[in-house]
């Protein structure tokens, strides 16, 4: 088939569809909604997967977290024996510093928390909030955590730490619930019924996926922290390193340091956890790549249905061009030109559908994004020329059937056809 000959193909087919519009729009139907339902989900996908991306570059490739408890889980999932797993202190720090010639930063920090049961509360005159989360640091957390800057005041120092001062750096919802307009630096909050001199405000950050980031955070001096709640056990330690190229090597210093100090028998697991800083971006993609298989499985029943939609029209068409098909015949045609002629109106049928997928696709990935305001859709060319391809080879694959059936009807019979 020549290039002209194509081109006459896809006019004829496109003079088909505009003759019949309702009817080729019902008859794409099936595949508009699989190409939009695995568009959407690519674009929604993609753009929740550059949030993860540049949460994970925020946190650093240079840091990696260690902990009692494995990331990712909750209380309810743990053994027996990570329960009974030994407590870190904050002195674990020093000792890992010291016996970690690759480690630049070592900093531990703790949380008390309301996944074990406990409450907070700051309050400034008649505002307050619970909804935070409350965390005692050291003056080296924001060397570890390049994220963790203020847009105001400043953060906590040695000083503050080695006397317990009563000062408090908050997120900005913080600043927002009990200050609104006014500025909180150098005003007094009570923090659990304490007085507390706000120094600093983080910059701003809302977290990932709605959860919650700097904003919702209430950190002060962790030797006022320790001085007030010494029951407090949820001990972390953030070690950093100078060079990304030293990681690998600090993972291995610091795991050696605290089977030491935790003292673990040779050939035991480690009764602690290690958690590298692209534990996030894995972890997302097992979860997308789940949620990614069973949008496919759908849409792959919706292009089924689109595509048996677009055979059974191509079969109908088949029958009221019978005469068309016979003076075609008649005049040289042969079964090949025939057979090409109604593959691609089956084509051209299935990619208009596409292509109208993809538009409600991206229309749908842009509508979520604006709805949570987290992360912002992304399209890549990638996902749109799938897209056409997909619907294209559902176009030629279900509509062979009656291209082929075309082809072999004797020209004779179809000219004595009413």
């Amino acid at each position: 088939m020549t290039v002209a000959q194509f081109k006459d193909n896809v006019g004829e087919a496109f003079d088909s569809i505009g003759r019949q519009k309702g009817r080729a729009l019902l008859t794409i139907l099936g595949v508009v909604i699989g190409v939009a339902s695995v568009t959407a989900v690519a674009a929604i996908i993609e753009g929740l997967n550059r949030d993860v991306i540049g949460r994970v570059q925020q946190l650093g490739s240079k840091v990696f977290f260690i902990g009692r408890f494995p990331g990712g889980q909750t209380p309810g999932q743990w053994t027996e024996e990570i329960r009974l797993r030994k407590k870190f202190t904050y002195e674990d720090g020093a000792k890992v510093a010291e016996l970690c010639p690759t480690c630049a930063t070592v900093t531990v920090f703790a949380d008390r928390s309301y996944v074990f049961g406990a409450v907070n509360e700051v309050r400034y005159r008649d505002q307050s909030s619970t909804s935070f989360l409350f965390r005692g640091v050291d003056h080296l957390f924001d060397d570890a955590f390049p994220m963790a800057g203020v847009q105001a005041g400043r953060f906590v120092t040695q000083t503050d730490h080695e006397r317990a001062r009563a000062v408090a750096v908050i997120g900005e919802a913080v600043a927002q619930a009990l200050f609104g307009p006014l500025d909180p630096i150098g005003k007094t909050m009570r923090l659990n019924g304490l007085q507390f001199e706000v120094i600093g405000v983080f910059l701003r950050d809302e977290g990932l996926f709605g959860g919650p980031g700097l904003d919702d955070f209430v950190m002060i001096p962790y030797g006022k922290f320790h001085k007030l709640y010494p029951e407090v056990d949820m001990h972390y330690m953030v070690v950093g390193v100078d060079d990304t190229s030293q990681l690998g090597r600090a993972v291995d210093e610091a795991t050696a340091a605290l089977r030491l100090i935790r003292r673990v028998p040779p050939g035991a697991p480690n009764d602690f956890e290690l958690t590298l800083p692209d534990f996030l971006e894995k972890l997302w993609s097992q979860l997308t790549g789940a949620l990614f298989l069973l949008t496919f499985a759908v849409s792959s029943i919706a292009l089924a249905v689109g595509g048996i939609g677009v055979m059974n029209i191509m079969l109908v068409s088949v029958t009221e061009r019978t005469r068309e098909i016979g003076i075609r015949k008649a005049v040289g045609a042969r079964a090949q030109d025939i057979r090409v002629q109604f593959l691609v109106e089956a084509l051209v049928l299935t990619a208009v559908g596409g292509v109208l997928g993809i538009a409600a696709g991206w229309g749908i990935g842009l509508a979520a994004s604006a709805a949570f305001d987290t992360f912002s859709a992304f399209l890549s060319p990638t996902w749109i020329v799938v897209g056409v391809l997909v619907s294209s080879v559902t176009g030629l694959f279900f509509g062979y059937y009656p291209a082929a059936r075309a082809a072999k009807m004797d020209p004779i019979e179809c000219l004595r056809y009413e």
